[in-house]
């Protein structure tokens, strides 16, 4: 089971919260799920934090009455798919002194097994071109150091490793994240830095939209395999600290005449 939740949010007044106010709402919705956090080599949660217009100082990110802001928490096991699936949240979302008023919610719910049949098993005619839209920092973990950058390899790398992590089907490992790094190629990118900031330190990710292109020779077979992985991106997220907050992904398909789907 695969979930995606996502809450609407307004606040009534001004709310100003610290800049690394994402851990404390993580940790708060994990103790509603019932779920530890933080004990997981590859999280079966990601989170997108609070999404919407605000303004930053500094220290400190405001909040603003008549906007809507958003979160979402996606389970990429079926303990924790089901646990956000019944997870009800009271009319208001109350922490470290801030109150938001919860006025939606929406579910997308499928299975991996469903992923796969329709995306690869069937052999639909391959989708060659992809937008995608980072909309939280992204970064990858290169040894000590983070790379922001949407290195095409590196992002495949991410998604196989949560899908082979969680799947019931297996889908490869180094050969495959070398054919599509090989394979496919950055047709257009339109990103800036911005950084995510945590308890005493920050991490520098990238944003924005980068389109992706899949060579023409590529095999049917595998290029149906590269869209199941980036279709799972919108679940599982891209590179690290996705249980934090980091690497949110939204995927906008482009058919062959350039049009989005």
């Amino acid at each position: 089971m695969l979930i995606r939740s996502t809450w609407t949010l307004t606040v009534s007044a001004p709310t100003v919260l610290p800049r690394a106010y994402g851990l404390e709402l993580v940790k708060e919705l994990h103790q509603k799920l019932g779920l530890e956090i933080g004990y997981e080599h590859i999280p079966a949660v990601s989170y997108s934090g609070i999404i919407g217009h605000c303004f930053y100082s500094q220290y400190f990110v405001t909040f603003l009455p008549d906007e809507f802001y958003s979160f979402s928490l996606c389970g990429l096991s079926e303990v924790a798919s089901k646990a956000i699936a019944s997870l009800e949240l009271s009319p208001t979302l109350e922490f470290l002194g801030a109150k938001f008023d919860l006025v939606d919610r929406q579910n997308e719910i499928t299975t991996y097994e469903q992923l796969y049949t329709s995306l690869v098993a069937n052999e639909p005619e391959p989708i060659r071109r992809f937008n995608l839209q980072f909309i939280t920092p992204t970064a990858f973990a290169q040894e000590r150091l983070h790379l922001s950058l949407p290195v095409p390899n590196l992002m495949f790398r991410s998604w196989l490793q949560r899908w082979n992590h969680f799947a019931p089907v297996y889908l490869g490992s180094d050969d495959l994240i070398a054919y599509l790094g090989s394979a496919v190629a950055i047709q257009h990118h339109q990103i800036k830095t911005r950084c995510f900031n945590l308890p005493r330190v920050y991490i520098n990710g990238f944003v924005g939209n980068v389109k992706l292109q899949l060579s023409y020779r590529t095999d049917a077979l595998l290029a149906n395999v590269a869209n199941l992985l980036i279709q799972y991106s919108q679940y599982a997220g891209t590179g690290i600290k996705t249980r934090l907050g980091m690497g949110q992904t939204i995927i906008n398909l482009v058919d062959k005449t350039g049009n989005h789907q």
